[in-house]
């Protein structure tokens, strides 16, 4: 099921991965999908235990080097996925190489062409994976092999450039048509009329002598004897369509690989981004990008991570970066995140690649905010503050209520001092 079964339209043109990668449509699309999702760093997580949900990062982890830095001794983590990216988009099938230590752990993973490799599944329903290189066929076993597979039969992935080849055929064609037309200087074809009769050895060197009226010469002034006339033909329908054949492709193409074509600087049907450029990438996360990361992440997991690791890890791409909104969004999310206590304050510091700072890992949220039941009742005062360096009476009462005067008089009357 790799390839379709029945042509409905056949162009007589296989382009394969270099022929398709010629048109400069293909080439956007391949270089916006690999680039934009190899980029994006790839964690290792361990689940917290009694946490539902939670996760930590794993950094002391053998994986995160692997996945994260350093797949092989040859390549960086982004050289790798975009190898595995490009054989993915274009192919339906992406393959790498795994190399695991005694305790059966993955410590090397190299890349495989998909064009080279072919699947086959036995008698007991075990796949194996027969991998050709310079006339030499090696056999891999399953649990050898990081088979990262498209949507097709469960065993392997549609062939994506084998069902568009109808459209990359007419996209090949249009432009061969147009290299051959501007390789003749976009001269036209015409009618050479002379009258008389003319014998074929005439003809040829007529032909000859005169072929600069329709290819493409340095020749700036022809000469034409005897009363002969050169009558430049009009442009043909196909000629007159060509641009919109051509412009046509580019939308075909982006809808085969499910990117806006405006993505890939089409601008026929807009002339600007404009503000409608947040949505546009939004969209084009949930329905394009984030299937892909999903069904990378789970390959990664199900094919590189041992049992006994999958137990305790997950993997997962951060899109952090890819969903990076301006300075100003960014600032208002994190002030109502910091405000309803949903995040500390360096942990958002953390996202700007900010430095902590002192008493920043304290959650905090604003006071203001009043149940529904409690609206309409009146708060009671807060209580008088005291001072703790006011001097004290020891004849004073608890309640702070002046004393009783020793003579039960008035305590607010005037006093004789000479008869004290």
């Amino acid at each position: 099921m790799a390839q379709p079964l029945r042509r409905v339209a056949d162009s007589g043109i296989d382009p394969g991965v270099d022929g398709a990668m010629q048109l400069s449509a293909v080439w956007a699309v391949v270089e916006l999908l690999v680039d934009n999702i190899a980029s994006l760093p790839l964690f290792v997580y361990t689940r917290a235990k009694g946490e539902a949900g939670h996760k930590k990062l794993a950094r002391k982890e053998f994986l995160w080097r692997l996945l994260h830095d350093e797949p092989n001794r040859r390549m960086t983590a982004m050289e790798f996925f975009q190898f595995l990216l490009l054989n993915f988009i274009l192919r339906g099938n992406a393959f790498a190489r795994l190399i695991r230590d005694g305790a059966g752990e993955v410590i090397e993973m190299w890349p495989l062409a998909s064009d080279q490799m072919r699947v086959e599944v036995l008698r007991d329903r075990s796949v194996v994976y027969t991998y050709t290189y310079d006339g030499v066929e090696v056999v891999y076993a399953a649990d050898s092999i990081l088979h990262w597979k498209d949507k097709g039969n469960g065993i392997v992935g549609m062939d994506r450039l084998a069902y568009m080849r109808s459209t990359l055929g007419l996209a090949l064609n249009a432009q061969t048509h147009s290299t051959s037309v501007f390789t003749k200087r976009a001269k036209r074809p015409g009618i050479f009329m002379i009258d008389k009769l003319l014998s074929p050895k005439q003809r040829t060197e007529i032909r000859s002598n005169y072929a600069g009226l329709v290819e493409g010469s340095d020749d700036d002034l022809l000469v034409l004897e005897a009363g002969a006339k050169f009558q430049p033909l009009d442009m043909t329908p196909a000629d007159l369509q060509l641009l919109d054949t051509r412009r046509f492709s580019i939308e075909e193409i982006a809808r085969w690989f499910g990117v806006p074509s405006v993505l890939i600087n089409d601008t026929a049907k807009t002339t600007t981004w404009g503000t409608g450029v947040g949505q546009l990438i939004e969209g084009f996360y949930k329905f394009r990008l984030r299937p892909i990361l999903s069904s990378l992440e789970q390959a990664i997991e199900f094919r590189v991570l041992t049992p006994d690791q999958r137990k305790k890890l997950t993997v997962e791409f951060s899109l952090d970066a890819l969903l990076r909104g301006s300075l100003k969004d960014r600032l208002e999310t994190g002030a109502k995140a910091v405000q309803n206590g949903l995040m500390t304050r360096n942990e958002w510091r953390q996202l700007e690649n900010l430095p902590p700072m002192p008493g920043g890992d304290i959650l905090t949220a604003q006071t203001n905010l009043t149940p529904l039941e409690k609206l309409g009742e009146t708060p009671e005062p807060p209580a008088a503050p005291v001072d703790p360096n006011a001097p004290t009476d020891p004849n004073a009462l608890v309640d702070g209520t002046e004393p009783a005067k020793p003579d039960g008089g008035d305590p607010n009357a005037a006093q004789d001092p000479v008869s004290q």
